[in-house]
């Protein structure tokens, strides 16, 4: 039978994983809440079966898999609300803001041992599985480091906009939203880093969010991850990330895009998927689908989020 879902959290991420859950076998997203009627509107008009229910509580007692989609501080709340009803959860990225509040929502989680996995999009992805490969068989040689470079022509980008918390120093910002999917890649690469230096920009409003970053990051044997990242300038987004290796490296773009160099251009590894964020959507689901069944799987655990947390907070303070 499918796996009865209710989904929390009704904006763009909790609208795409709608459709996706809509057309894998696995799950029945038919439970769904948010407190804004137009965010609901969309989403029955992606699935008009579903039912809107009074409450989020409501949709958490009728599903058997709670997805939580809505802003990082409200989410803790309702992870123990379905933690405590024996509910399997699956969390948006970042877990959240204060680090001692998601320490003890791990330990809470951990408690019920209830299936839990935070939806860190590459983690289930055909190009982290390949990358790890090739870096435990030597084909990229001795690793030399991570370089994580990320340009906006603004901030949060087009699609992003009906999600306005995304723009405040509070709860959003490029680093919690994007660079944090990269930090996860590395530490699932390198292992723990620390912070070396970080350098944030933020503008003149001390509300919004930052608008340019620096950082250099370390593992214990002082392997670097670099991060650049910038907002501003008539441009295409860039997001990159780029695993160095002595005798190869490769770069992942856009999440999907995955490519490798031996010293010269980089040249693709595979044939890039007619439509990336249903294939990268559908990986997460398939191992979701593991999880919850109890066998091995490939998605983020909340404690690889929590150190990822960690991470994007001190970044974000400027401090080691």
């Amino acid at each position: 039978m499918a796996i009865k879902t209710a989904i929390i959290g009704l904006g763009i991420m909790g609208r795409r994983m709608l459709t996706q859950m809509r057309s894998h076998t696995a799950f029945e997203p038919n439970y769904l809440w948010d407190p804004s009627a137009k965010a609901c509107a969309l989403a029955l008009l992606e699935n008009p079966s579903a039912n809107i229910t009074e409450s989020a509580s409501l949709a958490i007692s009728s599903a058997d898999l709670v997805y939580l989609a809505c802003p990082p501080d409200i989410r803790r709340t309702y992870a123990i609300e379905a933690a405590k009803s024996g509910k399997a959860i699956f969390l948006e990225k970042p877990l959240g803001i204060n680090i001692e509040s998601s320490r003890d929502l791990v330990s809470e989680l951990e408690k019920y041992g209830i299936p839990t996995a935070v939806n860190f999009t590459q983690a289930a992805g055909v190009a982290l599985s390949s990358v790890l490969e090739e870096k435990n068989s030597g084909r990229l040689g001795e690793l030399e480091g991570i370089d994580i470079v990320l340009t906006y022509g603004a901030w949060p980008r087009e699609w992003q906009k009906a999600a306005d918390w995304l723009r405040y120093k509070a709860e959003g910002g490029m680093t919690r939203e994007v660079i944090s999917h990269f930090l996860f890649f590395s530490e699932r690469i390198l292992g723990p880093l620390k912070i070396i230096w970080s350098n944030p920009t933020f503008p003149s409003d001390s509300l919004l969010c930052e608008s340019h970053l620096h950082a250099r990051l370390e593992t214990e044997n002082g392997c670097p991850v670099n991060i650049m990242a910038s907002v501003g300038g008539a441009q295409p987004d860039r997001q990159e990330l780029t695993i160095k290796g002595s005798l190869k490296s490769r770069r992942v773009s856009d999440f999907y895009r995955d490519s490798e160099s031996t010293g010269g251009d980089f040249i693709s590894v595979r044939e890039e998927p007619q439509d990336p964020r249903a294939s990268s959507l559908g990986a997460q689901l398939d191992d979701l689908k593991l999880l919850i069944d109890g066998f091995p799987h490939r998605l983020a655990t909340v404690n690889e989020a929590l150190s990822v947390q960690i991470l994007i907070e001190g970044i974000l303070s400027g401090k080691p």
